[in-house]
C-alpha cells in the first residue's frame, strides 16, 4: 500500500501556501526552541476573546493575533470545549507518532477550524492539512470527522522517532455548541478516527513564568504571524467612505507658512461668542446641552453610510414609520392611463360597474349581450392578461369569448370543456347562496349552436351582464366591518381534482397566470353567490360539465371532468360531490391526460391573489439635501450622522476675501492650490468663526500650508436690530442661514482676526492613560505611540502611563524599549480609579502652557491626531472633545463597522492651566467607580467660560472589548470546576 506520502515530498511538490508566495518577507520562526522531555502530555493554548465571527480569517484580523492573546495556558488533549462565545483559539505544540507508517488526520469543530502540520519540528514548514469551512457558516457535530471532504487530510508518512510541529486554529461565534477536536488514524480501511490525547502531544515551550508582553518565544507560521491582521483585513473590500484617502489626513506634513507672512493680514477684533455660558449655573450633566457642533468643508465623509442599513436616524424619520412606509413620501408617482392588464382583481370601486337600473325589472332568464363597457371597448383580454371581473353584491360581469374549439384555448387562456358550452359563464338564476337558506333549482338554458356551423375565427369579446331575478334576490347580509375582506364560511372538505380535458399543446406562462387567476372570478363578496351553466343535453361527454351543484342540499351530482373551483379555496368541494363523482373520475383517469396544472401531491396548495406589479411605474422627485435639516445642536440621538456640511458658496466667499488680504500684504506671491479644510462655528448674533486650512503655492514654487482662525464679524451698528440676534445662542433645531443673509441684513460683513484665538503648532501634548493588568492593550498603545512618532517625526508629545499595580507585564521596561520621544511612568497602589489616575498623570506636567489629552487605552489614533489636538485647543478659549468611532465586535480600523460615540467626553484635550483652573478631576466623588466623570468635568469646563470644540475625527477608533478581566474584576470569585 503506497498511498501514503512522505511529508517532505508532500510539501516539496508545489503545495506551498499562496500567502507565503504573496508575502515572502514574513518573519516566520524557522529555528525551533529547545525541547524538554517534561513538555510531554500537554500543548500550548492561546485564547483570543471578545472577537466576533465564525471563520478563521476573522481570527486573523484580530488586532492582537497571534502574539498577544487574552490568556495563555495549556491543554491535555486536542479536544477543547470552553462553553463560551466569540473567541478564537490557537493550540500548538508537537505530535509524537506511536509508530512508523501512514497517518490520516481529521478536524471537527463548531464553527471553523484549521489543522496545520509541519514536515519536521520547525514551525516555518507548517502546511494546511485539514480544515472545516472558510466562511464561518460551516460546522460539524462533536466527533463528526467526515462531514466535509476538507476535514480529512491525505495519508502522510510519519516516523515515531521524530516529533512534528502542529497548529490548530479555531473560531467560535455566539451560537452553537463550541468545540474543536483533532483525530488521527493509521491509514487502513475501516479504521475510525480517534482524538489525539496527552500520550502523543507535547508543549512547544513552557510559558508559565513569562510575562504577557514577552512574545519572542511565540512561533510565527504561515497560519499565524504578526502581519495577519494587516494584510488579511485588506482582502475584503469595505464600503466605508471614510476609508478613502483625504488631504486632511496628511496635510500636517506640508511645511507651514512663515508666521510673519500672516501677521496683521486682517484687522484684529474682539472674540466673544454669545453661546459661551460663563458663570451660568449648569445642573449636573447638563453641559451636554450647551455643546454645539461645527460645520466642515469639503465633505470629510464621516457619515457612516455603510451602517445605515441598521440605523437611518440621519433622515429624521421615525424608525416605525420607515419600516412601514419607507421613503415613498419623497416620491410623486407619475400618473398613467389605466392598463387593464395591470389591474388587480381586488379593491374595485362601484364606479367601474355597469349599473343600468332600467334593466332591473326585465326578465333575465336568457341574458342578452350588451355593448361593452365604455372603458372595456379598448380593453384587450389577450393571453397576456388575466380576466378582470367586476362585481357588486351578487352581480358578476363575465367576458365570454366566442367559438372556442373543443380542447382548445380561448382568449383567456382557459380550455373549453364542452361542445355545447362556452368557456365560462355565470348566471344569477343558477346561482345558489353559500350561506344558509334555500334556492330554487334552476332550469336548463338553451344549448349553444353546433360547433360545425361556426366559422373558425378569433373570438370577439362581449360583456354579458347577469342580474338577480326581481323579487327573488336574497336579502342583503349585514354590512361587514371591513368591506374589502371576504367572509369565509365553514371550510369544505378538500378533494383531489384533475383536469379532464386533454391538453393539446403546452400552455404559455401568460395563459397559465390567467388560469391561476380563475378563482378570483368566483369571489362574490359578502353575499357569496356561485353559479354554473347547465344545458338541456345532460348526457356527459369527456371533459364536460354535466350537472348543477347545489351547496345547500345533498342532491347527487356527477363530476365528469369538471374543474371545480371554490370561491374560497382552490380544489374544494363537498363530501356528497366527492362520493358521486369518484367512480367516473377513476374510470376516465387512465383514458385522459392530466393537465400540468392539476395537483399531484397529497397536500393541495391553497390559492391566493398574486400581487400585481407595475414594472413600468415611474415617478418624479426633487433634489433633497437632508443636511439642511440638521442643526449645530449636539444631537445625542443619532450616532451614524457625520460632521455638519458647510456650503461651498460661503467657503469660497470667505477664502476669496482672505486671499485678497493675504496677497495685499505679501505682494501677490501666493496662489491658492486647494481648500483642504474649513471649519465653522456659527454664532448668528455676533459672527461666525472659521478655521481656514489652505494649500498655497509661494511664488509658484514652494507649497506651504496655511491654518488660521478668522472671524466674520457682523456689522456692529446693526447688530441690535438683527432679526437673528440671539444673546442666548442659536435656537435648537435652527438651520444654517445662507451666506447671503449677511449682505441682506448687515451689508458686507467684516473679516477680521479674532484676538487671543490662535493655536500653536509646536506645543507639547501629554497623553495621560491610567492602566491596570491590560498587558495586550498596553503593549498595543505603546506600539501605536511609537508608530505615531515614526510617521510624524514630531517629538513634541509625551506618554504618561499611570499603572495601578499591574502584574501581567513590566510596563516600565516596555516604555524603555519603545522608540518614544519621551515618556513618564507613574506607579500607584490599590484598586483602579480612573479619575485619580488621570489627575495623578496631569499633576506630573509642570508646564501650564502645554496640552494634556485625557485618553483611553483602547484607542486607534490617526496620524494627524497631534495636529488635530493642537488646532482645537487654545489656552483660555478652546478645549477639544473629538468624537471617537466605537468599533463593533469583530471590526477593525480597516473594516470599521460601528457608530460614533456621541455621548462620550472621556477623550478630552485641554491646556494644563485651564485644567487646573476648573478644578481638575473630581477624585472624591468618583473614587471607586468610573462613568460620568467626563460629563461632570464638562460641566465645569463650560461654566469656566471655555468653548468645547466637538468634531467627528476621521479614522479615530475605539476598539471593541468587553469588561471581563478588566481593572478591578479580580475581586470576583473564580468559577468552580
Amino acid at each position: 500500500q503506497n498511498d501514503g506520502q512522505d511529508l517532505d515530498g508532500w510539501f516539496s511538490r508545489g503545495q506551498r501556501s499562496d500567502r507565503a508566495t504573496a508575502h515572502p518577507n514574513l518573519n516566520l520562526t524557522k529555528q525551533a526552541l529547545p525541547w524538554n522531555e517534561q513538555y510531554k502530555g500537554k500543548a500550548n493554548l492561546h485564547v483570543f476573546e471578545d472577537w466576533c465571527g465564525g471563520a478563521v480569517r476573522h481570527l486573523r484580523k484580530n488586532l492582537h493575533f497571534p502574539l498577544f492573546p487574552h490568556t495563555r495556558t495549556t491543554v491535555k488533549k486536542l479536544a477543547v470545549s470552553p462553553k463560551w462565545k466569540n473567541y478564537g483559539l490557537r493550540i500548538f505544540g508537537y505530535i509524537h507518532p506511536f509508530k512508523d507508517g501512514d497517518f490520516q488526520f481529521s478536524v471537527a469543530s463548531d464553527d471553523n477550524s484549521e489543522f496545520w502540520l509541519s514536515s519536521d519540528d520547525s514551525p516555518s514548514n507548517s502546511r494546511l492539512a485539514a480544515f472545516v469551512g472558510k466562511l464561518g457558516t460551516e460546522w460539524t457535530a462533536p466527533g463528526e470527522f467526515t462531514k466535509f471532504s476538507s476535514q480529512v487530510s491525505k495519508p502522510l508518512r510519519l516516523m515515531s522517532s521524530r516529533r512534528y510541529y502542529f497548529e490548530l486554529l479555531h473560531k467560535q461565534d455566539d451560537r452553537g455548541s463550541d468545540h474543536v477536536e483533532v483525530g488521527w488514524r493509521v491509514f487502513l480501511p475501516s479504521l475510525k478516527f480517534e482524538v489525539i490525547d496527552s500520550s502523543y502531544i507535547s508543549l512547544y515551550t513552557d510559558e508559565s513564568s513569562l510575562k504577557m508582553n514577552h512574545v519572542e518565544h511565540i512561533p510565527q507560521t504561515l497560519a499565524s504571524h504578526s502581519g495577519s491582521h494587516l494584510w488579511e483585513a485588506q482582502q475584503d473590500e469595505h464600503g466605508a467612505d471614510m476609508l478613502k484617502s483625504d488631504p486632511r489626513d496628511t496635510f500636517f506634513l506640508t511645511p507651514a507658512i512663515e508666521a510673519s507672512r500672516v501677521e496683521n493680514v486682517l484687522v484684529p477684533c474682539a472674540y466673544s461668542p454669545t453661546y459661551v455660558v460663563k458663570d451660568f449655573p449648569i445642573a449636573r450633566y447638563q453641559g451636554l446641552q450647551f455643546v454645539y457642533l461645527s460645520f466642515v468643508y469639503p465633505n470629510d465623509f464621516t457619515r457612516l453610510t455603510h451602517m445605515e442599513t441598521e440605523n437611518k436616524c440621519f433622515y429624521r424619520e421615525s424608525p416605525l414609520y420607515l419600516e412601514k412606509f419607507g421613503f415613498y413620501k419623497y416620491m410623486k408617482m407619475d400618473e398613467e392611463e389605466e392598463d387593464p392588464r395591470q389591474r388587480a382583481f381586488l379593491f374595485l370601486t362601484p364606479d367601474n360597474f355597469l349599473e343600468d337600473e332600467d334593466d332591473e325589472e326585465e326578465g333575465v332568464d336568457s341574458p342578452e349581450p350588451t355593448d361593452p363597457l365604455p372603458e372595456a371597448k379598448e380593453k384587450s383580454f389577450g393571453p397576456d392578461a388575466g380576466p378582470t371581473p367586476e362585481q357588486v353584491r351578487g352581480r358578476v360581469l363575465s367576458w365570454l369569448p366566442q367559438d372556442p374549439g373543443e380542447g382548445e384555448e380561448d382568449e383567456l387562456g382557459l380550455l373549453a370543456s364542452s361542445k355545447h358550452a362556452g368557456a365560462l359563464n355565470f348566471q344569477p338564476h343558477l346561482s345558489v347562496p353559500i350561506f344558509g337558506g334555500k334556492a330554487k333549482t334552476p332550469g336548463p338554458s338553451k344549448p349553444a349552436a353546433p360547433r360545425e356551423d361556426r366559422k373558425p375565427r378569433k373570438a370577439q369579446e362581449k360583456v354579458y351582464v347577469t342580474r338577480l331575478q326581481p323579487g327573488k334576490r336574497k336579502a342583503p347580509a349585514q354590512e361587514p366591518v371591513f368591506p374589502g375582506i371576504f367572509l369565509y364560511p365553514k371550510p369544505l372538505k378538500k378533494v383531489h381534482l384533475r383536469s379532464r380535458t386533454p391538453q393539446k399543446h403546452p400552455i404559455p406562462s401568460s395563459k397559465l397566470r390567467a388560469r391561476r387567476a380563475l378563482p378570483s372570478l368566483l369571489a362574490l363578496g359578502t353575499e357569496g353567490l356561485f353559479s354554473r351553466e347547465t344545458h338541456e343535453d345532460t348526457t356527459p361527454a369527456p371533459g364536460r360539465t354535466a350537472a348543477t351543484t347545489d351547496y345547500n342540499s345533498s342532491e347527487a351530482t356527477r363530476l365528469e371532468g369538471t374543474r371545480v373551483t371554490s370561491f374560497l379555496k382552490m380544489s374544494e368541494t363537498t363530501a356528497s360531490q366527492q362520493e358521486e363523482g369518484k367512480g367516473q373520475q377513476e374510470e376516465e383517469e387512465e383514458e385522459e391526460e392530466v393537465s400540468d396544472y392539476s395537483y399531484e401531491t397529497g397536500e393541495l396548495q391553497q390559492s391566493w391573489l398574486e400581487d400585481s406589479i407595475n414594472w413600468q411605474r415611474t415617478f418624479s422627485v426633487s433634489s433633497v439635501d437632508f443636511e439642511l435639516l440638521r442643526s449645530d445642536w449636539n444631537d445625542l440621538r443619532c450616532n451614524v450622522s457625520g460632521n455638519l456640511q458647510l456650503s461651498e458658496s460661503e467657503v469660497v466667499d470667505v477664502v476669496a476675501q482672505y486671499m485678497e488680504k493675504l496677497n495685499e500684504k505679501n505682494g501677490g506671491i501666493y496662489t491658492l492650490l486647494r481648500i483642504v479644510n474649513v471649519e465653522k462655528r456659527r454664532d448668528t448674533a455676533r459672527g461666525n468663526r472659521y478655521l481656514l486650512e489652505l494649500e498655497l503655492a509661494e511664488r509658484g514654487q514652494r507649497t506651504v500650508r496655511l491654518s488660521e482662525y478668522v472671524y466674520v464679524l457682523l456689522h456692529q451698528g446693526k447688530q441690535d436690530d438683527s432679526a437673528e440676534a440671539n444673546p442666548e445662542g442659536p435656537a435648537l433645531g435652527a438651520t444654517e442661514p445662507p451666506p447671503s443673509t449677511w449682505s441682506i441684513l448687515y451689508g458686507k460683513p467684516i473679516l477680521c482676526r479674532p484676538l487671543r484665538l490662535s493655536w500653536k503648532q509646536d506645543v507639547m501634548v501629554h497623553f495621560v492613560v491610567p492602566v491596570k493588568n491590560q498587558a495586550r492593550w498596553v503593549q498595543q498603545f505603546i506600539s501605536d505611540m511609537a508608530r505615531l512618532y515614526e510617521t510624524t517625526k514630531d517629538a513634541n508629545f509625551n506618554v504618561i502611563l499611570v499603572d495601578f499595580d499591574s502584574d501581567d507585564m513590566d510596563i516600565e521596561k516596555a516604555l524603555q524599549d519603545a522608540r518614544l520621544p519621551r515618556y513618564q511612568y507613574l506607579r500607584r497602589t490599590g484598586n483602579f480609579e480612573r479619575s485619580a489616575g488621570l489627575q495623578a498623570g496631569v499633576d506630573t506636567v509642570e508646564d501650564g502652557h502645554s496640552i494634556v489629552f485625557l485618553c483611553d487605552l483602547h484607542i486607534h489614533f490617526p496620524p494627524n491626531i497631534l495636529d488635530s489636538i493642537r488646532k482645537h485647543c487654545v489656552e483660555g478659549k478652546l478645549a477639544y472633545a473629538p468624537i471617537v468611532m466605537r468599533l463593533s465586535c469583530g471590526s477593525s480600523p480597516r473594516e470599521p463597522n460601528g457608530y460614533w460615540e456621541v455621548n462620550g467626553f472621556g477623550l478630552f484635550g485641554i491646556y494644563k492651566s485651564d485644567f487646573d483652573r476648573v478644578g481638575g478631576m473630581n477624585t472624591e466623588e468618583f473614587r471607586d467607580r468610573w462613568g460620568g466623570e467626563d460629563w461632570e468635568l464638562l460641566d465645569r469646563v463650560l461654566q469656566s467660560g471655555l468653548e468645547v470644540e466637538r468634531l467627528r475625527l476621521r479614522n479615530f477608533y475605539h476598539y471593541y472589548h468587553s469588561k471581563r478581566g478588566m481593572w478591578n474584576a479580580r475581586s470576583k470569585k473564580p468559577p468552580k470546576d
